[in-house]
């Protein structure tokens, strides 16, 4: 789960360019400002891309994905 995380803290932060983006796991991205939008689709795609899982975008609820800990938790749900 830590290399899970790890790799979405990377992800974050070259998606939105930020050096701080995604270190406190239980952060909440939207709510803080650090994913837009624009960037969660971005993550969404490099997350697929990475991880080679499927996101059901139609399904997407922010609440499940808001966090370091939440994503982690749903890229394991559907590896």
């Amino acid at each position: 789960m830590d290399d899970i995380k790890a790799k979405i803290v990377d992800i974050l932060k070259d998606v939105t360019g930020l050096d701080d983006a995604g270190q406190d796991a239980d952060q909440d991205l939207f709510k803080d400002g650090v994913l837009d939008s624009m960037a969660t689709v971005e993550v969404l795609v490099t997350l697929q891309d990475t991880f080679g899982i499927t996101v059901p975008v139609s399904e997407f609820d922010r609440s499940q994905w808001s966090t370091v800990n939440k994503i982690a938790q749903q890229v394991q749900e559907l590896e």
